[in-house]
């Protein structure tokens, strides 16, 4: 009798089915949020590149004008999400169960914890990792991306998928330019090597340089939602 190998019977589904029915859904979920003029804000980076530390600066700039929600996405730990719930704003913990990345679903479960009835603005910490979160789309209106000084001018060209995901690109913790071989003019052209169009900001939490300039390119976003 032949025995036919178990490998045979294998169906192995390649990861651009699951993340094409991941970003379809994503889409629904962002036209059903832009119908509720909610501005839903993606914002992704490397682990330590300053998110946490930055999205506080922003708040600080948006809440007097817009009432926001944030959604704080960890493999474990709630340091940053008791960080943002020290700002006043509605914040919820999400845990991944060690996923890298979020999923649409993910955000749809999280956008109805917060309820979305009283925000202006939802602002997801995705996971910090280059790779990952690039992949996978949350539904979001918009996907700001960080660049730290600290990490090199050279991220892009070595993350370019994330890179070209970005509405727009922060580049963080410039005041420590003077102990880096960074260079703002590298930055730039290889950023426009995989993004021809993000607008790009130079900030840092520390002093606060740039962060005005950002949030002010928020507000005219976030007011395009509100008025459409």
């Amino acid at each position: 009798m032949e025995h036919q190998s178990v490998s045979n019977l294998l169906t192995v589904e390649i990861k651009e089915d699951i993340t094409s029915r991941n970003n379809a859904q994503a889409e629904v979920l962002r036209q059903a949020v832009k119908e509720r003029k909610v501005f839903y804000l993606n914002l992704m980076s490397s682990p330590g590149s300053g998110k946490t530390t930055l999205l506080t600066k922003l708040i600080e700039k948006l809440k007097l004008s817009y009432r926001i929600g944030v959604i704080e996405a960890d493999i474990d730990s709630d340091v940053d999400a008791k960080t943002i719930a020290g700002t006043g704003v509605k914040t919820i913990q999400m845990h991944t169960g060690g996923a890298c990345h979020i999923t649409w679903q993910m955000s749809k479960e999280a956008l109805e914890a917060l309820v979305l009835d009283d925000l202006d603005v939802v602002i997801l910490e995705n996971i910090g990792n280059l790779v990952c979160p690039a992949e996978f789309d949350t539904g979001a209106a918009m996907n700001l991306v960080l660049l730290s000084l600290p990490e090199g001018d050279d991220k892009p060209l070595k993350y370019p998928l994330m890179f070209e995901a970005a509405t727009a690109v922060a580049v963080t913790k410039i005041d420590v330019a003077p102990v880096f071989d960074f260079s703002r003019e590298r930055a730039v052209e290889n950023i426009r090597r995989r993004n021809p169009s993000a607008p790009i900001f130079f900030t840092s939490g520390r002093t606060g340089a740039g962060i005005d300039e950002l949030a002010a390119y928020l507000r005219k976003e976030i007011e395009k939602i509100k008025n459409a």
